[in-house]
């Protein structure tokens, strides 16, 4: 399985990013995915995942009513949706099956 990000980038606190994550070499649909993330210095962190169709997220405790997961199947793409961005956000940000897959991330950086 090979998994793509992009969509980071530099945003100002209370700024908002989107994720994409596109997955080949695999029937995607019948993946769960997650997002993971690794601040500099620091171990991953579970984001947030979602099941294969889409029908139940879950999210970490300090992202929840900000972040929002989602995956289009047709397009073999998994997205997160990034509002209300704080500092302590900022982290490489990873795409993951729950089989072990991982990305090479997407560096999101919130500073002012």
């Amino acid at each position: 399985v090979q998994l793509v990000e992009s969509g980071g980038g530099l945003v100002r606190p209370g700024g908002s990013l989107r994720l994409s994550c596109t997955a080949s070499g695999a029937t995607f649909g019948s993946l769960e995915m997650n997002w993971v993330r690794q601040a500099l210095g620091k171990g991953p962190e579970w984001v947030s995942g979602i099941n294969t169709g889409g029908t139940n997220t879950y999210y970490l405790d300090s992202v929840k009513g900000r972040f929002t997961i989602s995956r289009d199947n047709a397009a073999n793409t998994l997205y997160l949706q990034m509002n209300s961005l704080l500092s302590e956000d900022t982290a490489l940000y990873y795409c993951a099956t729950t089989l072990g897959y991982w990305g090479q991330g997407t560096q999101v950086t919130v500073s002012s």
